[in-house]
Formats: C-alpha cells, sequence, structure tokens
C-alpha cells in the first residue's frame, strides 16, 4: 500500500509511524486508518524491527476525527470510505484496530500535541503512552453526541480507574499531559525536545527481547488484565511456558548466560 495519510521509516530496530496531516493536527479519516494497519503489519512481517513508535507531523499528535470527511459525509448519507458503518468503532469493515494493536509488535504513542477523541482512543490499547509536556488529551465524544469507541471504555479504566475514567468521558474535559500523567493515563511525561528520544529508548529497550514471547506476553495481559478466574488465568500462563520452554530464544538465552555474553535474539538474513 502506497501512503498519502502517513509516513514510515526505520530506525535500527524500530520503525516509526508518523500521522501526515499537520495542516488538519493529523485529523483521522478511515484512509489513515487503513495506512496505519498497513505499517502495523509491514513492522509486525520484518525481522528487523522489533517495537514500533507512533507520533504526529507538526503540532499535534490526532485532533480527532476529520469533522467533513467523517461525520458530516456520514449525516448526508455518504460513507466515508471503508464501509465504516460496517466497521469497529468507526474503522473500516475488517479493520479490528484493537485486535491490531494488541496482536502487533510492542507499540509505543509518542505523543506531541493534541490527542482527542480517536487521536486518544487509538492509543489506549498501545502498550505505553508517552507524552510531551505539550500534549492535550481529551475523551470529546460527549461534546459531539456520540460515545467512545475502540474497547477505550474498558482500557480507560484499566489505565485510570473507574472515577476519573468517569470524569475524562462524561465532562469532555480537555486534560493538560501533566494532569493526564498524574492520573495514571500517561505512562512517560517528558520535555517537548526529547519525546521521541526518550519514545524510542523504550521501543529499542523492548526490541531488543525475543519477538515470540514479546507478543506471548502482550496475549496475556490481553486476556488476563482483567480475569477474576485466577485458575484460568494460570492455565493461559503455563500453556506459553510450556511453548517458551521449547523455543529457541529460550535456550539461546540460557546459553547466552552460561556463556557469559549477550544473547542474539535478531538475526537478520542478509543485513
Amino acid at each position: 500500500m502506497s501512503y498519502d495519510q502517513i509516513t514510515y521509516e526505520t530506525r535500527g530496530a524500530v520503525a516509526l509511524v508518523t500521522l501526515a496531516r499537520p495542516e488538519k493536527l493529523n485529523a483521522w479519516t478511515p484512509r489513515m486508518g487503513m495506512e496505519q494497519a498497513d505499517a502495523i503489519a509491514r513492522a509486525n512481517a520484518d525481522p528487523a524491527i522489533g517495537a514500533i513508535v507512533m507520533t504526529g507531523a507538526g503540532r499535534g499528535f490526532c485532533a480527532g476525527a476529520d469533522m467533513e470527511a467523517t461525520f458530516k459525509s456520514r449525516i448526508e448519507g455518504v460513507d466515508p470510505g471503508g464501509n465504516t458503518a460496517a466497521g469497529q468503532g468507526g474503522m473500516p469493515a475488517g479493520l479490528d484496530w484493537v485486535a491490531t494493536a494488541r496482536a502487533a509488535k510492542p507499540l509505543v504513542a509518542a505523543v506531541n500535541g493534541a490527542a482527542v477523541g480517536i487521536g486518544m482512543t487509538m492509543i489506549l490499547p498501545f502498550d505505553v503512552i508517552v507524552a510531551s509536556e505539550q500534549a492535550k488529551l481529551g475523551m470529546l465524544f460527549i461534546k459531539v453526541g456520540l460515545v467512545p469507541e475502540l474497547a477505550s471504555t474498558h482500557f480507560l479504566v484499566q489505565r485510570m480507574g473507574f472515577g476519573r475514567a468517569s470524569e475524562m468521558c462524561l465532562s469532555g474535559r480537555i486534560y493538560s499531559a501533566v494532569e493526564a500523567h498524574q492520573a495514571g493515563l500517561v505512562d512517560v511525561l517528558t520535555s517537548a525536545g526529547d519525546l521521541l528520544p526518550r519514545a524510542f529508548a523504550i521501543a529499542e529497550s523492548f526490541a531488543a527481547n525475543p519477538d515470540p514471547q514479546l507478543r506471548m506476553i502482550k496475549k496475556l495481559l490481553t486476556e488476563n488484565g482483567s480475569a477474576s478466574d485466577l485458575a484460568a488465568v494460570q492455565e493461559r500462563e503455563s500453556a506459553l511456558l510450556r511453548e517458551c520452554w521449547k523455543s529457541p530464544e529460550h535456550a539461546e538465552a540460557v546459553a547466552a548466560f552460561l556463556e557469559k555474553r549477550p544473547p542474539r535474539f535478531r538475526t537478520v538474513p542478509g543485513r
């Protein structure tokens, strides 16, 4: 797929996906969603890549859905593209954004400016949210007569707790990055100049680890994070642990420890 609304580049073992509609504060469209999903799949398929950073071009991360290209179009009876009426949360039909994010290589959001509406819900299933002190975050759905999407009513409660998530969603208030960090929504708060370096440092720390086990841990966190049946939680862990015992990555880690050398998890033929 060719990209019109994002850019994709690699820096070492990290892929950088940048939302690239800066003249509209990177307002989201179905086309952007398809390009984002394609970029994630591209990084997943590249054995040289171990983690993904997503950020926005210009002074915003993503100012929500493009009002004219999505909401106005839908009100006028025209689908914004990709048969979003049949999709999940306004995404094109067949694109499960939450499943895409949770099954992907580790995802780090580098929030450089406004992240509101879908600009916020798209990153809630990411593994780590890093935000510049200049960022602003908000669940503005109530302000436009809508409800949240992309399982955000689950992830927001997981990240912030029930009371804070309720206040954020029911008020439609914009949070500063500092307030969002204090509330547990933002994992890491940085200066504007340190945003990408910090996001990349976190992504590189993930990319140093073996891919299959990274995906397994993400799967366990997804399935067990809200589970109350502890026996089932342990069953899922044990099933994957038995797979790990037989894996070449586990064997390499043990051999590296005994031989007092760094493990070699990421070997890329021809590079």
